[in-house]
């Protein structure tokens, strides 16, 4: 069966620094039982180790070790269906630029020690909530900013080029494709988040296709982030997964009840235009309409969702969380969290 890679860049805006750390206060279920132990398996270092040597010996090894994923690196990835894979191999061995760039990735991951620990972790919690949930096999490649997070059969790719730290001078010459305000989020400590958010997305909760309103957008985007503070280490806290800066989740935590002040003034929880609620949901360096000097914080319906999901939960203890993921009525949520924040 063909494999299909899927980049899903969309993603984006569940990214960010683990600068501000939220308050978790129920203790998280026992998980110690539960048998999950992930690697990551290198692809980025076989594949640096085979320069210098038979390119058409290292594609045969290559293939042999990782199937569909090294077929769709080659034909995909890096190159196209047109070029025999020793042929890409040759090129990237001879490209300085590629070079350069697995050189720093050596540097910023010599190993993936931390990763593995905390996926190990997530997908524990994952299976603890849905048992059925299939542990995907994880590698590890760099493909010149091509991809982050791409998923093929039976992997998920982590494109470590796309996680080298927000200073990273490789940044400053992609900025005409990649933006400062993405870039930024491009650190090494957003790996796992931005796995799990994928997974949550992919595997677990598929965006119903009748969620057109803001409204439903904002509850349903809450719902991953509050599923992903269960799952996710403690240490990953709501500016991670909002993909905040400490500025900016300070902001938006002040002007909460302007913000849903303003969503209710301009009649925009049921508006169902593509273009006028993305303003509210995609990532940006602000959010147009709010605040002064251009200071809002992005994603401000994403932002609201949550806390409205956070309020959901509050009034109703007995729900649990399987359920809530499973509730797709956003004005029912909505209606029963009774949020009202307090304007300043």
């Amino acid at each position: 069966m063909a494999s299909c890679v899927k980049p899903l860049q969309i993603y984006l805006i569940f990214l960010c620094s683990s600068i501000f750390i939220s308050c978790k206060q129920e203790r998280k279920p026992d998980v110690s039982k539960i048998k999950v132990n992930i690697k990551i398996a290198r692809f980025d270092q076989d594949l640096a180790e085979g320069a210098g040597g038979n390119t058409t010996k290292t594609s045969a090894a290559l293939s042999k070790k990782y199937g569909v994923f090294y077929d769709d690196y080659i034909h995909k990835m890096v190159g196209d269906p047109s070029r025999l894979r020793p042929e890409v191999l040759n090129a990237l061995y001879k490209d300085k630029a590629y070079k350069d760039l697995t050189n720093e990735v050596d540097s910023v991951f010599p190993n993936l020690n931390s990763q593995e620990k905390d996926l190990t972790e997530t997908f524990k919690y994952i299976k603890y909530y849905y048992p059925k949930a299939k542990v995907p096999h994880f590698i590890a490649f760099v493909s010149g900013f091509s991809y982050q997070i791409p998923i093929g059969d039976k992997y998920y790719g982590i494109g470590l080029d796309m996680f080298l730290g927000k200073d990273s001078k490789f940044y400053r010459g992609i900025v005409e494709s990649v933006p400062r305000y993405l870039s930024a989020q491009f650190k090494p400590e957003n790996i796992v988040p931005r796995v799990a958010t994928t997974y949550a997305h992919e595997e677990l909760f598929p965006e119903p296709d009748e969620n057109k309103t803001l409204l439903s957008k904002m509850v349903f985007q809450g719902k991953i982030l509050y599923f992903l503070e269960k799952v996710l280490p403690e240490h990953v806290g709501d500016s991670t997964l909002l993909g905040y800066t400490k500025k900016q989740y300070d902001w938006a935590t002040h002007f909460e009840g302007d913000i849903w002040a303003y969503m209710l003034q301009n009649n925009l929880l049921y508006e169902s235009d593509y273009q006028k609620i993305q303003v509210y949901l995609a990532e940006g360096p602000f959010t147009p309409g709010l605040g002064e000097h251009r200071e809002s914080a992005p994603k401000l319906g994403v932002f609201t969702g949550l806390q409205i999901v956070k309020k959901y939960m509050a009034e109703h203890p007995t729900v649990t969380l399987q359920q809530l993921m499973a509730d797709n009525d956003g004005q029912k949520i909505l209606q029963q969290s009774k949020y009202k924040p307090k304007q300043e």
